[in-house]
């Protein structure tokens, strides 16, 4: 016998309309005949229930009189917000329905209820409690504070973005992930995929702005042979490629108005119609959107669709910026650390307290991708088992470290551009030293190490007129 055929599933029917319960009730015994089923008429009275017994699913109205359901809803989220909620409406509103989502609502229907969809729904709500309940048991035997995957830390922003994160990934509505450049948005876009029912089905990072504007039709939806001149074979697009999966968009808020329309077609209709295509193309793909930019500002300059930006945002996320979350920045480096070390091959090192505390304090307007930039450069250039604070060459050292120098607070203040150039100078001819007596001159693994082709270096070289027969031993 398997734990399916031990599962009893309890599902609790809120309204305030007594018949449309007591018919439901009856209706269910039938339909869902393992299912226990228990009944409330108020917000009240669901969370008494909630409290002193096991609730697997919740099918809730979301107007009860002076019962506000949504209210109910946020209380349900805040005792568990893994329950599996659906919530009913007579009234039909898209704003009622995306409200009900954003605040933790698994689905949604609309009155007058039809049974035969309503018990299909139940069947895979209930569904998913089991499952759930299934991979807490198997995740707390194999990790018992196993994180989502790909992301690292302990804090309690990093904790609710978690929960955040395996919401999105149980549903199949849009999400729309927001963020500095460096928190992390791909990652984000990636574990909720992993996570999902679509993790075995493919994932598609687009990177918008990469693909120059007048490609990035083709590129997305495809085309046809002979649809134009060059297009001399078939070309599926990047979302037939992600069918059935996630295709994520990459910096959203820069593609063309003229994509946006076609990409809410795709929205709407789950359809896409290729360049020189007679018909359209049916796809199952899950959306994934993100961006660092001020979409309701886009908005008021007419440069991003607002239907769009409403359908692509039925699930908000947040990455926080890494200042937000400085009490992870010792698990972060941590694992920066190894994962460098890895990569270049040196030997293990570790951080001093006062290396540590030097990258605590900083304020990181890079965010993740800044302070990884710090840790890679840092065992690049110290010979040492202990990295110290004065290995740390920070990408935005201006404020916090070169300013505190003692030469530059004895120099007559200068233009912001001749300041910024002589900096970058400096520093520029101190990392290429650096990396060439690394490898004693030898300029194809000083361009490995620096993650620069062999040509870009020399270009470098040359300008600041740097030869590596110099640092060879």
């Amino acid at each position: 016998m398997t734990s399916r055929d031990l599962y009893i599933p309890h599902i609790l029917l809120v309204d305030d309309e007594p018949d449309l319960l007591t018919g439901l009730k009856r209706s269910f015994a039938n339909r869902l005949p393992d299912a226990e089923v228990s009944t409330a008429s108020s917000g009240a009275e669901v969370l008494k229930i909630l409290a002193g017994h096991r609730i697997d699913l919740i099918l809730m109205d979301i107007m009860m009189g002076e019962t506000n359901g949504l209210e109910v809803l946020d209380e349900i989220q805040a005792l568990n917000p893994e329950l599996t909620v659906i919530m009913m409406t007579g009234y039909g509103t898209i704003e009622l329905a995306v409200d009900a989502i954003r605040r933790g609502a698994w689905d949604f229907v609309t009155k007058p209820l039809e049974l035969d969809s309503l018990t299909r729904m139940l069947g895979k709500g209930i569904e998913r409690s089991r499952l759930i309940g299934e991979n807490k048991k198997l995740k707390s035997s194999i990790c018992p504070d196993g994180p989502v995957p790909g992301l690292i830390g302990q804090s309690q922003v990093m904790q609710q973005l978690y929960k955040s994160i395996q919401t999105s990934a149980d549903s199949n509505y849009t999400v729309l992930i927001r963020g500095a450049s460096g928190t992390g948005k791909e990652l984000c876009a990636r574990a909720i995929h992993s996570l999902s029912r679509r993790s075995a089905a493919p994932f598609v990072m687009v990177n918008c702005p990469a693909i120059p504007e007048d490609l990035l039709e083709s590129e997305l939806f495809g085309y046809r042979k002979g649809a134009f001149t060059g297009a001399d074979r078939n070309h599926d697009g990047l979302f037939c490629q992600a069918d059935q999966g996630t295709i994520c968009l990459d910096e959203i808020g820069d593609i063309p108005v003229s994509i946006q329309t076609k990409l809410l077609r795709v929205l709407q209709e789950q359809e896409i119609k290729q360049l020189g295509a007679d018909t359209s193309t049916r796809i199952t793909v899950r959306i994934i959107a993100s961006t660092n930019a001020d979409l309701e500002e886009r908005i008021k300059e007419g440069t991003f669709r607002e239907d769009l930006f409403y359908r692509l945002s039925v699930l908000n996320l947040r990455m926080p910026p890494l200042c937000e979350i400085a009490e992870d920045i010792p698990l972060l480096a941590d694992h920066f650390l190894k994962k460098v070390q890895i990569e270049l091959g040196s030997g293990k090192k570790t951080f001093s307290a006062n290396a540590l505390k030097k990258l605590i304090n900083h304020n990181w307007p890079g965010n993740i991708r800044e302070l990884q930039n710090v840790i890679r450069r840092a065992v690049l250039f110290c010979p040492e088992p202990v990295i110290r604070a004065e290995h740390f060459m920070m990408d935005s050292a201006w404020p916090s470290d070169t300013l505190d120098n003692t030469e530059m607070r004895e120099q007559e203040i200068i233009p912001y551009k001749e300041a910024k150039e002589a900096c970058l100078d400096a520093f520029t001819r101190q990392y290429v030293h650096t990396l060439l007596k690394k490898s004693n001159g030898n300029i194809s693994q000083s361009a490995r190490l620096s993650t620069l082709t062999r040509a870009a270096l020399q270009k470098i070289m040359k300008r600041y007129a740097i030869n590596g027969e110099q640092f060879r031993v």
